[in-house]
């Protein structure tokens, strides 16, 4: 079953930050190689508010068989009561593009690669763009049910 027509994985990596940790830290999130199956890693300088410099990661995976890889290796890092949250936050984390949003704590995967919901933007932001046909919103829901009830 088709879940998704496009993941993006992004994160912030901050002038404090050992940059090569938190790449390393990105990559992990993929069970495959990047340069091997030709999926680009963006990295964007920006500046902050206190004029520190930014960098942006940015990888996306838009093929059938790499966006099922990495939504089944996901699936595995996540336990039973964090599948269980994401499915009761389901209608708040998914939008009107139908695109479903997660944030996992940045620290924690960096540190030991565990996977732990957040709210806070300290994080790795994960979008889904769900692939519901028809193009509606309980469709798109029905679909992130059966993905996280695995």
């Amino acid at each position: 079953m088709k879940y998704a027509h496009l993941i993006k994985l992004t994160a912030f990596s901050y002038e404090h930050e050992n940059t090569e940790n938190v790449t390393n830290a990105f990559l992990d999130f993929f069970p495959f190689d990047l340069d091997k199956h030709k999926i680009h890693l963006k990295i964007t300088n920006a500046t902050g508010f206190a004029d520190n410099t930014i960098k942006i990661l940015e990888a996306t995976l838009s093929k059938d068989a790499l966006i099922n890889e990495f939504l089944q290796n996901l699936l595995g890092k996540l336990d039973d009561g964090q599948k269980k949250e994401i499915l009761d936050q389901a209608e708040s984390r998914l939008d009107s593009n139908l695109d479903f949003f997660l944030r996992f704590d940045k620290e924690l995967w960096i540190d030991g690669r565990k996977l732990e919901l957040t709210d806070s933007g300290k994080c790795f932001h994960l979008k889904i763009s769900i692939a519901a046909f028809p193009k509606k919103r309980e469709v798109a829901l029905n679909i992130v049910k059966e993905l996280f009830s695995k």
